[in-house]
């Protein structure tokens, strides 16, 4: 047999997974630092892979580092049991170093205030547009993706609730403030207006004249970030998403159910919603998670 384990790994990566070159590199690289900090790479016991883990880990590599290097020490030494090069796989048991929770960037009132008054000074189509995509974004929660796809039919009637296609195509209804009526109330005039002059019948909400038909994720990204620089904001601090973070953590803050804010934002499991917790104060954080009843684990 060939005294070669980690070219005959790569070998099996290229020939039965398809890798591609760099995919191949990293394997390499990882595994060739592996190589040096153990006894033997074909015998190494747990303990050894453990001890390499933790070494990386002393010598500053973040998790997500970590994480990568042990994936493919698990896949090496897997191969090496399945070929028959050992007789157990001492990686397998051994567990993954934990990732850090990200907490979600958010925006304060004040900042939100800030980027509507700042919207509101223009009243052309591109100024009731970006008023009527922030209101809708802050009063609802709803996914980048979600707002600008959203139906024109869906809203005509300034409906104080809007059924939304979430991801998996679940179907949730989200509300509408009165200031968002207001907003959709002003656009849609404008919107109906330059969609006629185009000789156009756009189903969408926010039509454009791109491929999708709407608006895409990447320009209101754009307009938004344009707008945080002309409030005075860190435009790098501000996104969609901070809006709908800013949604979700605004409601807790002033007393909402956490079970609720889960089904407005269409989370799938209440762990994903529990997150925005830890960017309210402590004590609401306490009352939330220890006071209510459907909020405690096993609930």
């Amino acid at each position: 047999m060939a005294l070669d384990p980690l070219g005959a790994f790569l070998n099996h990566l290229a020939a039965e997974r398809g890798a591609a070159l760099n995919t191949l590199d990293a394997y390499r690289r990882d595994l060739a630092e592996y190589e040096k900090s153990v006894p033997d790479i074909i015998t190494a016991s747990r303990s050894d892979i453990e001890g390499h883990i933790a070494g990386l880990g002393a010598a500053g590599f973040a998790a997500s580092t970590r994480a990568r290097h042990l994936s493919a020490i698990r896949q090496f030494h897997a191969f090496l049991f399945a070929e028959g090069w050992r007789e157990d796989d001492p990686a397998a048991p051994v567990k993954g170093p934990r990732k850090a929770r990200t907490l979600p960037r958010t925006l304060t009132v004040d900042d939100v205030s800030a980027l509507l008054a700042t919207a509101r000074k223009g009243r052309d189509y591109r100024a009731l547009r970006t008023i009527c995509l922030v209101e809708m974004l802050y009063a609802s929660g709803l996914r980048t993706s979600e707002l600008v796809s959203l139906p024109v039919a869906g809203v005509r009637r300034l409906p104080r609730m809007v059924p939304v296609k979430g991801k998996g195509g679940k179907e949730r209804m989200v509300p509408l403030s009165e200031r968002a009526r207001e907003a959709i109330a002003a656009w849609l005039p404008e919107r109906d207006r330059v969609e006629a002059a185009r000789g156009k019948g756009s189903p969408f909400l926010f039509p454009s004249r791109g491929k999708s038909g709407h608006l895409t994720r990447a320009r209101f990204f754009q307009i938004l970030r344009g707008l945080a620089a002309e409030a005075g904001l860190d435009a790098t601090k501000v996104s969609p998403h901070t809006l709908r973070h800013a949604f979700a953590t605004h409601l807790l803050a002033n007393g909402a159910d956490l079970r609720v804010i889960q089904t407005l934002l269409g989370h799938a499991d209440i762990a994903t919603t529990e997150i925005y917790t830890h960017v309210v104060p402590d004590d609401l954080a306490d009352l939330v998670l220890a006071k209510h009843p459907l909020a405690r684990k096993g609930d």
